[in-house]
């Protein structure tokens, strides 16, 4: 009897033990996330961003500025401002390639975004490449493939398919010259 009993609260431990853990994993997993998000929404990170679409493409006309991405040693973050953003992305690729931060999550919160930005500064991280070689921004690439999967899976997004969207009206869509969609 008292071996049984023995084995109970041994058992019972374990299991508190086993659950104690998993919400370990899932807080530490939340403050990732909301870490990743408050880097995200840093003033340098959304210059970069804004940077990257509206001055990147005529910089990279200039063969100055690509000379500059194409040499190897210290590239100036304040003229390239796009390293901002490539350093960003190359991390959270770390991060999720390593299983640090849950990969369903952070796709479904950036993954549109990774993909669009691996489109905009891969022309940039050719260039680097050149003289860095192929493993420079490696971890942002994988991010990006793994991102077009998800987009590939989740076209419009990853919404519980139990659950019934709201419908949304463009009362604007007319106005702004634009035909409803078919």
């Amino acid at each position: 009897m008292a071996a049984v009993g023995t084995f109970l609260v041994i058992a019972v431990t374990a299991i508190a033990a086993l659950a104690q853990l998993r919400h370990m994993g899932s807080r530490n997993q939340l403050e990732a996330v909301l870490s990743l998000n408050q880097e995200f929404r840093s003033q340098e990170l959304q210059d970069a961003l804004r940077f990257i679409q509206k001055d990147l493409p005529s910089k990279m006309e200039d063969p100055a500025f690509r000379a500059e991405l194409g040499s190897r040693g210290f590239i100036d973050a304040s003229v390239h401002q796009e390293m901002s953003a490539c350093n960003w992305f190359n991390e959270m690729g770390t991060l999720v390639k390593h299983g640090l931060v849950d990969e369903r999550t952070f796709l479904d919160l950036y993954g549109r975004l990774a993909a669009q930005y691996w489109d905009l500064l891969s022309p940039a991280i050719a260039i680097l490449r050149r003289n860095r070689g192929s493993g420079q921004y490696q971890n942002f690439e994988y991010l990006a493939i793994r991102s077009r999967d998800w987009l590939a899976r989740y076209p419009d997004g990853h919404f519980p398919g139990a659950i019934s969207r709201l419908r949304t009206d463009d009362v604007w869509l007319v106005h702004d010259g634009q035909r409803p969609p078919k």
